[in-house]
């Protein structure tokens, strides 16, 4: 089983810092029979959208709030936690784009949920951070 955390600044310069954690962390531990390829193209898209709309759009560009991430690995199942201290993003208030608009953003609650097995985001936990919880059976196949 693998539990480990990071605790990063909300800077996009620590992009690669955050996928080189996750995508290596992960891969010392998950069975040699995944098609880790795959997994990791896929994780690398959720990673880098979950990051990058924190650091731009939660924290705007304040780079001394921290971003933590957790992943827990057991039996191939993936859990990932992210917490932030942002406003929060109010599903509520979301529509999905039209992929007739040509919208150039938007589309990451989308891609979230194409992806993962589980999307849950709890808005002001204890008061002040919002967690973003992901979860994924990585011996499936991915869609």
């Amino acid at each position: 089983m693998l539990k480990t955390e990071l605790s990063v600044p909300s800077d996009l310069k620590f992009m690669e810092v955050v996928e080189h954690w996750l995508l290596e962390s992960l891969q010392l531990e998950v069975d040699q029979d995944i098609d880790w390829a795959q997994v990791e193209k896929r994780l690398r898209l959720v990673v880098v959208e979950v990051y990058s709309n924190i650091v731009r759009h939660a924290h705007n560009e304040q780079p001394e709030l921290p971003v933590l991430i957790r992943i827990e690995l057991e039996d191939n199942n993936l859990s990932l936690e992210v917490w932030d201290q942002g406003e929060g993003f109010k599903l509520d208030s979301y529509s999905a784009p039209s992929p007739s608009d040509f919208q150039e953003g938007g589309y990451g609650w989308l891609i979230l949920h194409r992806i993962m097995d589980r999307v849950e985001y709890q808005l002001h936990v204890g008061g002040d951070r919002n967690c973003l919880k992901l979860e994924k059976d990585l011996a499936a196949a991915l869609a």
